[in-house]
């Protein structure tokens, strides 16, 4: 429980008090626990006892159950937030103000505090107070527009794109800059992550083309969205796909070759747009001659940037990812993704299991500096598990 401790990474002697929350919260704390800080998850002491319903969002925490909307719960969390390095919360703009832990309380009781709010609107705003989910803001945001076949439906692609990639990783970011300002300045702040603002800078490249004129505002018909028959997807005879990605002309021309394409007129002009149909066609009857894995031993070292389409379970086997360490297997029993990115000089530990929820309550209360009978007089009260 002590900064010090048995942690290894970067980030090692950091610690993050995380105020629960759902999706893009947690997968930043996870981010931050993986490398090395110590993160200090507060649920509500009904679920103490139970175990996480997230074991892998949820690994390598600190847990404690306390509730948040008692004051004498708010003030047990506070005094645990003056020894931390930062915050992060993913409640509704207002909420964490009205439970008495807003950034103004929090940076008074500890100035070098960064504060890291994950909302999908931002904090203000016509929006910030509707609900939302991730691909309500990705909507808003124009991705899911974009992520579409050519005159189809928009494709819903998980939740990655607002909650992981424009949410918590983004939110990751802000927190440790905000870190090494606060080591370098001594001066805490808040950190306002938006995912609508985080989808949008994602999309910088898009818009980059956009102002080129290299770019449609319309899905399904550019280079990168599928539009381009060599930069896609095909089905394969056996209900498989294999993924191309045959941009730059040396690997076209390997394409080509490995399919025995090289000499027919149809892919004689590979950026041009009005070929387009006739080459995706083309390619279509190819691969459906032969299975996913037939294609996959056939294009196997040939540098044309085709790969299979693997499942989850598939991906974590594979004899690249294995080599690597991509995946690693859980206390739960199944795969899941390793600690990154790797650092040479500080690497970090394979993270511990998610622990049962409040499995840390009176321990770090106690390093808090709340004395034991206070400890007790919470939990006989129900205010923490």
């Amino acid at each position: 429980m002590s900064r010090e401790g048995t942690r290894r990474g970067p980030l090692a002697g950091i610690r993050v008090v995380e105020l629960g929350g759902l999706g893009p919260g947690p997968f930043c704390g996870m981010l931050l626990g993986d490398l090395g800080a110590e993160v200090i998850r507060v649920d509500r002491p009904a679920e103490a006892g139970a175990p996480t319903r997230h074991p892998v969002l949820h690994r390598g925490r600190t847990s404690i159950a306390v509730d948040l909307k008692h004051p004498a719960g708010a003030d047990a969390v506070l005094r645990v937030i003056a020894t931390a390095d930062a915050v992060i919360e993913g409640f509704r703009p207002g909420a964490v103000e009205r439970m008495g832990l807003g950034p103004d309380v929090c940076l008074a009781a500890n100035p070098k505090l960064v504060y890291g709010r994950m909302t999908g609107w931002g904090q203000d705003g016509p929006l910030a107070q509707e609900p939302g989910h991730d691909i309500n803001y990705i909507a808003l945001s124009g991705a899911l527009h974009a992520i579409a076949p050519a005159g189809g439906d928009p494709v819903v692609p998980l939740n990655l794109v607002g909650d992981f990639g424009g949410g918590g990783m983004l939110l990751g970011l802000g927190l440790v800059s905000a870190l090494l300002h606060a080591r370098t300045g001594g001066q805490g702040q808040v950190v306002d992550a938006a995912m609508t603002d985080g989808t949008a800078l994602l999309l910088a490249m898009t818009y980059g083309f956009m102002a080129q004129g290299t770019w449609e505002d319309r899905p399904g018909v550019n280079l990168l969205d599928g539009g381009a028959p060599f930069y896609g997807v095909y089905r394969c005879a056996d209900g498989g796909h294999v993924a191309i990605g045959a941009i730059e002309p040396q690997f076209y021309a390997a394409l080509l070759r490995v399919l025995g394409l090289t000499d027919d007129p149809v892919f004689a002009r590979q950026r041009d747009r009005a070929s387009w149909p006739a080459m995706r066609e083309h390619l279509t009857e190819v691969f459906a001659r032969r299975t996913r894995d037939d294609w996959a031993t056939a294009f196997e070292g040939q540098s044309a940037c085709v790969t299979p389409v693997l499942s989850l379970t598939e991906a974590a086997e594979h004899p690249h990812n294995t080599v690597r360490g991509t995946h690693r297997r859980g206390a739960h029993g199944g795969h899941e993704p390793s600690p990154a990115p790797r650092f040479a000089a500080t690497p970090a530990a394979d993270p511990a299991p998610a622990p049962v929820i409040g499995a840390h309550t009176s321990d770090v209360l106690r390093i808090a500096g709340i004395a034991g009978e206070d400890i007790d007089n919470l939990r006989e009260k129900g205010i923490i598990g």
